[in-house]
């Protein structure tokens, strides 16, 4: 007998295989209910990287900038140009949007610090 931290038996995780054959050969939900299903984002939702509230511009822009970057940036990715980061942000699964700003930056720019980054972005706040 196996003693493990399973909360589950063995014929559960079966039948939960079974419930799950569906989604998971076919790719998409397969429930009659559309209300089990989660509803998509809008064509109109605002940009995650830049936040819903006070975009760009705005007095909290830059911190929430400096925020979203250092989620996805160490501090070994510094000093690097552009080039380099944006591969940095690519690798590590950052917004598609936040990916193309820093990629915009000046090639023969240099930044030596996250803070750096997030002023060049938001525009020498």
């Amino acid at each position: 007998m196996q003693r493990g931290s399973d909360r589950l038996n063995v014929h559960r995780d079966d039948e939960m295989k079974h419930e799950l054959k569906g989604l998971l050969r076919s790719g998409h939900p397969t429930r009659v209910e559309e209300w089990h299903d989660p509803e998509p984002a809008a064509d109109d939702d605002p940009e995650v990287w830049s936040g819903p509230v006070g975009g760009l511009g705005s007095p909290a822009s830059l911190e929430r900038t400096r925020m979203e970057l250092a989620r996805h940036l160490s501090r070994h990715a510094f000093p690097a140009k552009p080039g380099e980061l944006a591969r940095a942000l690519r690798r590590s699964n950052a917004p598609g949007t936040l990916i193309d700003a820093v990629a915009a930056l000046p090639h023969e720019d240099r930044y030596e610090n996250l803070q750096q980054l997030a002023e060049a972005l938001v525009g020498g706040a």
